[in-house]
């Protein structure tokens, strides 16, 4: 499997574009520039990550705060109105439930809406740098390519930093 994806990935490059990506690497520009969106890039992960994580501790002390309240209620409360406390705490904690289900889904569309946003700047910047095989595009083989030329992009620059012809 993983032979046929590269073979075809290999496929797909023509010489002419390998040929211009050669050219745009010789000065080391292009690869500062990868550099560069690669650090932003981890940065906005990172930071989205901490905004998930962030959301999902408010939701645990919410519903801890709200196990607490009830533990309590259910302690003074009087024998015959159990029943219609209890209902009314199951309905307060679905209500929770539902409150926390709904924002981790609105976080985790403003997480992916940020990400997409991140692969066209970084085409974006790609393109304008005259990185052959950058621009602007949601064409899922089309972003494949241009991740596998990223990785081709490091991997080259980490040899030639082993080998130190980097200028």
């Amino acid at each position: 499997m993983e032979f046929s994806k590269k073979h075809s990935f290999q496929q797909r490059l023509s010489y002419t574009t390998l040929s211009d990506l050669a050219q745009a690497l010789i000065d080391g520009t292009v690869y500062e520039i990868v550099q560069g969106l690669l650090d932003i890039q981890h940065l906005t992960e990172k930071n989205l990550y901490n905004q998930r994580q962030k959301l999902h501790s408010e939701h645990r002390v919410l519903k801890q705060d709200l196990l607490r309240k009830h533990r309590l209620a259910l302690q003074s409360c009087k024998s015959h109105n159990v029943t219609v406390l209890k209902t009314n705490q199951k309905a307060e904690t679905e209500a929770l439930e539902q409150r926390v289900k709904d924002e981790q889904r609105m976080m985790d569309e403003k997480i992916i809406a940020e990400i997409d946003q991140k692969v066209i700047d970084q085409q974006n910047t790609l393109e304008k740098a005259g990185v052959p095989g950058f621009y602007i595009t949601t064409n899922p083989q089309e972003v494949t390519m241009q991740m596998n030329l990223l990785e081709l992009i490091l991997k080259l620059q980490q040899k030639e930093e082993k080998s130190g012809t980097l200028p």
